[in-house]
């Protein structure tokens, strides 16, 4: 029993821990940036080269449907969607497999990122959670791990944010870093001459008005319905310059302007000029903070160790930051270490409350104290049954963790309340044990094998997403197994040594009814 249980010590840092486990969903978003300020029709053309290969490297008998989604939506609210696209200039891939694939979908995933990556090196490409429950356990971020740098002053946050992302990619198990927000998106910014324009009798609040109505529309600002009287139908209609008529600088100079009062028409060169500039495509704000953030997947590593080495590096940065310049870890990894803390503390209250329990119905501190001893060797299993079948550590399998706790206490009732019985006849603390461990080797070992049966579907993980519970039943299995040696085993020798330094039968029960 020590060495199981030393070994099962020495091998849990190997072990590892993640969240939740990888669900094979079926479906992948692939998200790809072209060179800021790609117009859409390059965009459009890079997508469809990317599209080739996919359909290259996926048999078209495991691909079911293949979406691009480039650009950002036209007159819609962004707040209602998880679209990370920042511009025309990038989008993402929606794919879906079929249920019947070859492959599973990480397999492919590794495929694309690999021969995309040596193809398209003017691209960049990274993953994001394709599936609800990835979704959820992201809480709204596109990757589990999210280093979040907060500072009023933007350029040397931008500047700690980049360097952050080129230490982080040296990490073994980091792919597809990066940083969220862009800086240097080409724009026009429109200089209006104040003194110019209330010389013609126009403020900038009406230049910027007819700008944003000729080139955006007034749907927005305005939005205007005409009912179809044949259908019954409400028809928006929208006052907008067409697209077509607004090809160049030239053009865009020429929008005319028109007076609120008197309807007036000025061009708008006569009381502005044109700057071609770059600026963020992307603002994100935390508390009114601007922040930048560094995005990262894991891939190959389980989640923990990543985050230990993450955490190593932003722990660096503790002392030399200038002032008003934050560090903070968000996604997964927050919510995990805070979900394993709370499991942790739920395994030991769960047996503290078992003690507490069994010490009520035994009326004795030393019966129950017997009973528990199986527990180590039930966790000892858990912990060698995760290490050999290659499986984290997760919240379903500390959950299974707490289901042994409960199945290895029944059996070692079993056991240790037949033995007060034959201590009670005036049997002998070690021939107690040896009759309770040899009257109570069948009904163990049926209640084993028959939790150990019902959990081996769930613990082979097949089906779409049976992966997500798979650790669970690992974890009763293993942890089952080795209880049960230990209730027969173990807990009938240390019943013995406890029970035999008391003397009388009646003093070991301990006034046991």
């Amino acid at each position: 029993a020590v060495t199981v249980i030393i070994s099962a010590i020495l091998i849990l840092p190997q072990v590892g821990r993640d969240f939740f486990p990888v669900v094979d969903a079926g479906q992948f978003r692939l998200h790809v940036t072209a060179p800021t300020g790609t117009r859409l029709e390059a965009t459009q053309h890079w997508f469809t080269e990317v599209d080739q290969v996919i359909r290259e490297i996926i048999p078209a008998a495991d691909l079911a449907l293949v979406i691009d989604n480039i650009g950002l939506p036209d007159a819609f609210n962004l707040a209602w969607g998880d679209n990370a696209n920042r511009g025309v200039f990038d989008g993402e891939v929606l794919v879906a497999l079929k249920p019947t694939r070859q492959r599973a979908t990480q397999e492919y995933m590794q495929l694309l990122r690999t021969r995309l990556v040596a193809e398209f090196p003017q691209l960049r490409f990274y993953y994001q959670p394709a599936d609800m429950i990835s979704q959820i356990l992201n809480f709204g971020i596109p990757a589990p791990l999210d280093i979040q740098v907060v500072a009023f002053d933007q350029p040397k946050a931008y500047a700690l944010a980049q360097e952050i992302e080129q230490r982080i990619k040296r990490i073994p198990g980091i792919v597809d870093a990066r940083i969220q927000q862009v800086l240097d998106a080409p724009d026009l910014r429109i200089n209006i001459d104040r003194l110019r324009a209330a010389d013609l009798g126009l403020t900038q609040s009406e230049v910027a008005s007819n700008v944003l109505i000729a080139l955006s529309g007034s749907g927005q600002v305005t939005p205007n319905f005409w009912v179809d009287p044949k259908a019954g139908r409400p028809v928006s209609l929208v006052v907008q310059a067409p697209q077509h008529r607004v090809n160049r600088l030239s053009d865009l100079l020429n929008l005319p302007i028109a007076h609120r009062a008197d309807g007036e028409v000025e061009l708008l060169a006569n009381v502005a000029t044109i700057e071609q500039r770059r600026s963020a495509a992307v603002l994100s704000r935390s508390d009114a903070k601007p922040v930048f953030d560094v995005h990262a997947n894991v891939e190959g590593r389980d989640l923990g160790s990543v985050v230990t080495s993450v955490k190593q590096i932003i722990d660096g940065y503790a002392g030399k930051l200038p002032p008003g310049v934050t560090i903070v870890l968000r996604g997964q990894a927050a919510s995990m270490d805070d979900a394993f803390r709370a499991m942790a503390s739920g395994l030991g209250f769960a047996i503290v409350l078992v003690y507490l329990v069994l010490v009520v119905n035994f009326q004795s501190w030393s019966a129950p104290f017997v009973i528990l001893t199986a527990l180590p060797a039930a966790l000892a299993g858990i912990v060698w049954i995760l290490y050999l079948t290659g499986t984290h550590f997760s919240v379903p399998a500390l959950m299974g963790a707490i289901m042994t706790v409960g199945v290895a206490t029944a059996n070692s009732i079993l056991v240790v309340s037949f033995a007060n019985e034959e201590m009670a006849r005036g049997r002998s603390a070690l021939a107690a044990a040896l009759a309770a461990a040899t009257t109570r080797l069948r009904p163990v070992c049926i209640t084993a094998t028959a939790m150990t049966i019902g959990m081996l579907p769930m613990a082979l993980g097949h089906g779409e997403g049976a992966e997500q519970n798979a650790p669970l039943g690992l974890a009763v299995i293993g942890g089952l197994t080795l209880a049960t040696m230990a209730t027969l085993l173990f807990v009938p020798v240390f019943y013995s040594l406890v029970y035999q330094r008391r003397g009388s039968p009646a003093a070991a029960i301990e006034g046991n009814a």
